[in-house]
């Protein structure tokens, strides 16, 4: 699924998505995977304090990771990268 239509997904109240949906919609929003160490995967965006620390179960984001990620998409002001195609 494009990042696009994974975040008006989002936007529209459905937190259920997959693990490699979120990771794709964390990158169009300029973060990327610093380091994964078993499941746990860290990203950091280069110009946020923050870091992300997301975790999937059977293929599946966690809820609560998917609502981190869109407080800092607000917080911040983040666009999606080229026109959301992650």
């Amino acid at each position: 699924m494009s990042a696009r239509k994974t975040f008006e997904k989002l936007r529209s109240g459905n937190r259920n998505i997959a693990f490699r949906d979120l990771l794709g919609l964390a990158e169009a929003f300029g973060f990327s995977v610093v380091r994964i160490s078993g499941s746990h995967h860290i990203l950091k965006h280069s110009s946020l304090p923050e870091m992300l620390n997301f975790q999937a179960v059977r293929g599946d984001a966690k809820p609560y990771q998917v609502r981190q990620l869109l407080q800092l998409v607000e917080r911040y002001g983040l666009k999606l990268d080229r026109e959301g195609s992650a």
